[in-house]
C-alpha cells in the first residue's frame, strides 16, 4: 500500500512537470484495451533516426533518469519521448545486449535463468538494420548477428511469431506497470507502450498481439517502468534507471 502510494505520489509530481515542459512531435497518446489503459507511443521508419538509446552521460557515469537524459541534449532539441529500455546490474549497466550508435557496450546473453530476463525466448530491439525496426529472438540474434545502429536486449518476449509467450497465464495474479516496444510486421513502425496500472504479461502481451497486430514483442521491464511524455502529461519519478530510451525532435 505504501508502495502504491508513493508510486502515485510520483506521477501526479511528474504530471505537473510535464505540463511545464515544451512538448516534442505528438508521438504518443492514452488508449484502453481490454479494461486496461496504456499510453501508446509510435515511431514511423521515417523518425526512426531520431530514436536514441542512452546509457551514459559524456563522463562516463550512467545516467540514470530523464532529467539527466534531457541535460544532453543540444539547445536545439527537445525529448518527445523517453522510457527505461531493459534490466539491468546495480550499477545500471545493461544485462545484456546493448548496441548505441553501432557500439556494442554489453554482450549479448543466452543463457536462461530464473528471472524474468532469462525466461526464455528472450529476445532483442534492434533499430536502424535492414529494417526500421525489429525484434529478434536471442539466439538466434546470437547466431546471425544482424547489423543494429541500437540494439537493446530484454526478456522475456511478449509475442513470439504471432503467439503470446508459452508460460503466460489467463489467471495470474503477478501484476506490475510493464512497459515494452512491439514491431509492426512489416519492421516500418515501433510501438513503446506502458500501462497505467499494474497488469499481467497476458493482459501486456494481449496489447500487442491483438490490440495492435504485433508478431513480435519484447518486455522491457515491470518494477521499475518509467514514461516520459509531455504529450500525455507524463514525466514519471522514481528509482534510478539503466538503459533509457526514446526520440529526440528539434525545438519548435
Amino acid at each position: 500500500m505504501r508502495a502504491d502510494l508513493s508510486r502515485r505520489l510520483a506521477v501526479a509530481l511528474g504530471v505537473l512537470v510535464a505540463m511545464a515542459l515544451p512538448a516534442g512531435a505528438a508521438t504518443c497518446k492514452r488508449i484502453d484495451h481490454d479494461g486496461q489503459g496504456y499510453v501508446l507511443c509510435e515511431v514511423p521508419a521515417a523518425q526512426e533516426p531520431a530514436l536514441r538509446l542512452w546509457q551514459d552521460g559524456p563522463d562516463g557515469s550512467p545516467l540514470r533518469n530523464f532529467a539527466n537524459v534531457r541535460r544532453t541534449l543540444e539547445a536545439d532539441q527537445v525529448l518527445s519521448f523517453a522510457m527505461n529500455a531493459g534490466m539491468f546490474h546495480p550499477d545500471y549497466r545493461a544485462v545484456g545486449l546493448l548496441v548505441v550508435d553501432g557500439e556494442e557496450l554489453s554482450p549479448i546473453v543466452t543463457g536462461a535463468s530464473n528471472d524474468n530476463f532469462g525466461m526464455l525466448p528472450n529476445g532483442v530491439f534492434c533499430s536502424g538494420g535492414a529494417q526500421p525496426f525489429q525484434v529478434i529472438e536471442s539466439r538466434s540474434f546470437a547466431a546471425d548477428r544482424p547489423d543494429c545502429r541500437l540494439a537493446t536486449q530484454s526478456g522475456p518476449m511478449l509475442v513470439i511469431d504471432g503467439q503470446l509467450h508459452p508460460r503466460f497465464l489467463v489467471d495470474s495474479d503477478s501484476r506490475y506497470i510493464r512497459n515494452g516496444v512491439g514491431v509492426s510486421p512489416d519492421g516500418q513502425t515501433a510501438w513503446f507502450a506502458i500501462s497505467n496500472r499494474p497488469v499481467t504479461f497476458h493482459e501486456f502481451g494481449r496489447l500487442f498481439r491483438d490490440g495492435l497486430g504485433v508478431q513480435d514483442a519484447l518486455y522491457f521491464d515491470g518494477s521499475i517502468s518509467r514514461l516520459y511524455a509531455p504529450q500525455v502529461n507524463r514525466a514519471d519519478f522514481g528509482r534510478s534507471m539503466g538503459p533509457i530510451i526514446g526520440l529526440v525532435d528539434p525545438a519548435g
